[in-house]
C-alpha cells in the first residue's frame, strides 16, 4: 500500500496522472507476458525512455504534433546519448484505446507494431496521455542496449 501511494505521489509531482502510470504499468505487464510466451527477453522500463514517450504522447494529445512518428529520429538520438551502449530502437503509437488490453491488442494485430514488440530489445518506456476530449494517446519506445 505504501508503494502504491508513493508511486501516486511521484506521479503527481512529475505531472503524470495515476491513470497514466497504471496504464503504462499494465501495458508493460501485457507486453512482457506476450514476449515470455514467445521465448523473448523481458523488457525493462527505463524512466528516461518513458519521459520521451510521455512527451510524444502529450504532443499528440495537445495537437502540437500530428498522430504518428514525427520526430522519432530526434527522440532516438537523445536516448542513444543518454543510454550508452544503445544501438537500436523502435516506436509504437496508438490512440483511442480505453484499456491496456485494447492498446496491446491493436499493436499485436498490426504487423509492424507486432514486429517491434517481438524485436531484439531489452529496454522500453511508455507514455499514456489523455487529451482534453478524453482520448488517450500512447507511445511505446523500444531500445536495445548491449551493456545490460
Amino acid at each position: 500500500m505504501k508503494l502504491k501511494i508513493g508511486i501516486m505521489m511521484a506521479c503527481l509531482l512529475a505531472g503524470t496522472s495515476a491513470f497514466a502510470q497504471s496504464m503504462e504499468e499494465d501495458i508493460l505487464v501485457l507486453i512482457n507476458k506476450y514476449r515470455k510466451k514467445h521465448g523473448l527477453a523481458k523488457l525493462e522500463m527505463v524512466s528516461a525512455i518513458s519521459a520521451e514517450a510521455e512527451k510524444h504522447s502529450r504532443n499528440m494529445a495537445t495537437g502540437h504534433t500530428g498522430f504518428g512518428h514525427s520526430g522519432f529520429d530526434d527522440r532516438l538520438n537523445r536516448l542513444m546519448r543518454k543510454l550508452p551502449g544503445s544501438n537500436a530502437g523502435a516506436e509504437n503509437v496508438a490512440y483511442g484505446a480505453r484499456t491496456a488490453e485494447k492498446v496491446v491488442d491493436m499493436w499485436l494485430n498490426s504487423p509492424g507494431h507486432r514486429k517491434n514488440i517481438e524485436g531484439n530489445y531489452n529496454l522500453t518506456g511508455i507514455g499514456a496521455i489523455k487529451g482534453k476530449d478524453g482520448t488517450t494517446f500512447y507511445t511505446q519506445i523500444f531500445i536495445r542496449q548491449r551493456s545490460r
